[in-house]
């Protein structure tokens, strides 16, 4: 009798096209308190895997790891998706973004994070996939200055905010260089403004995808890169040709639905499940129910089965351990 696949081997081959004996699933979430340190994030992030054993392993910090060392300041004040609330913005005026200086991934809350990399590949090996969370660059911007301030640089002072956009691209490229040194196998790259909600084409392709793809470019040595796409009324057009190797998106909030998805996007999707209604709110038989049309939807083919965001704090233990079962439970899909 062969071995089973490792978590390593079944993504290979649905990246490749091919089946396996199962359907991967994902699912990942925040660790609030516990994302403040590199050894309580490691530790609280390997809990999760050995509970769950998910196949691939999605680090989550807080959003704010990424501009600590600019001076940003958030707090931990109980929401459910577990993500913290910033303070006074970093951006206080139109000039500080020329102040904004690149980053030393060696040093402060970026050396932590590269630090608590180490930790998890250290536990995991190389049969777990593990990717890292990056955030692009107009998102740093966003919660440097405020998102509610963000667009008002965008429109009236544009050249200031190029300036700091690319201050952070700088940052951004240097520390995906450091996590590499890591070992780790991809990135998860948060896209959070390729929305008509909030810009239009022309504002996301100058301030947005120009960024975007000077960041991704240094991300051609991984083999497991994930793209995911914030919100509501996407540009899907936008990110569809972006050079990684997963989509991830709000699939059942949002158009396009997974079907369609793989008409436009060559590589592989990752959804299908709903956060709130059905992860927090729902019942094992309503996982699975929702597990099975997304298996109609892609045939099981260049898919990996998870929610379209992360997944809240508070979804019951039951409903996490059924989405990861109806990894076999619907495994004829996968032949």
């Amino acid at each position: 009798m062969s071995s089973p696949l490792s978590h390593r081997q079944i993504l290979e081959n649905v990246l490749s096209g091919n089946t396996t004996h199962r359907v991967p699933v994902a699912l990942w979430r925040h660790f609030p308190v516990d994302d403040q340190t590199p050894h309580t994030l490691a530790a609280a992030t390997l809990a999760f895997q050995r509970a769950f054993d998910f196949d691939l392993v999605k680090v989550t910090p807080a959003s704010s790891f990424c501009i600590k060392n600019w001076g940003s300041v958030d707090t931990w004040q109980g929401n459910p998706e577990g993500t913290r609330e910033y303070g006074k913005p970093v951006i206080q005026t139109k000039e500080d973004w020329k102040k904004l200086k690149p980053l030393n991934p060696a040093t402060g809350a970026l050396a932590d994070q590269i630090e608590c990399l180490k930790l998890l590949k250290a536990e995991l090996g190389s049969h777990t996939p593990i990717v890292q969370t990056i955030f692009s660059p107009l998102a740093q911007a966003k919660n440097l200055a405020g998102k509610t301030h963000l667009l008002a640089y965008l429109r009236q002072h544009p050249d200031l905010l190029h300036e700091g956009l690319k201050t952070i691209t700088q940052t951004t490229i240097r520390f995906i260089e450091a996590c590499e040194q890591t070992g780790i196998d991809g990135i998860f790259y948060a896209v959070q403004h390729a929305s008509v909600d909030l810009l239009s084409q022309s504002e996301f392709s100058e301030f947005g995808k120009n960024y975007d793809l000077q960041v991704l470019g240094a991300i051609n040595r991984m083999w497991l890169n994930v793209a995911h796409i914030h919100g509501e009324n996407l540009m899907f057009d936008q990110v569809s040709d972006y050079p990684v190797q997963i989509l991830n998106w709000h699939d059942r909030h949002t158009k396009p639905d997974l079907k369609n998805a793989q008409l436009e996007f060559s590589g592989v999707v990752c959804g299908g499940l709903r956060r709130w209604e059905t992860m927090v709110l729902g019942t094992p038989d309503e996982i699975e129910k929702e597990a099975r049309d997304a298996l109609e939807q892609t045939g099981g083919r260049r898919f990996i089965l998870g929610t379209g965001c992360v997944l809240p704090i508070t979804a019951p233990y039951g409903n996490i351990m059924k989405a990861r079962q109806c990894a076999y439970l619907l495994e004829s899909w996968a032949h």
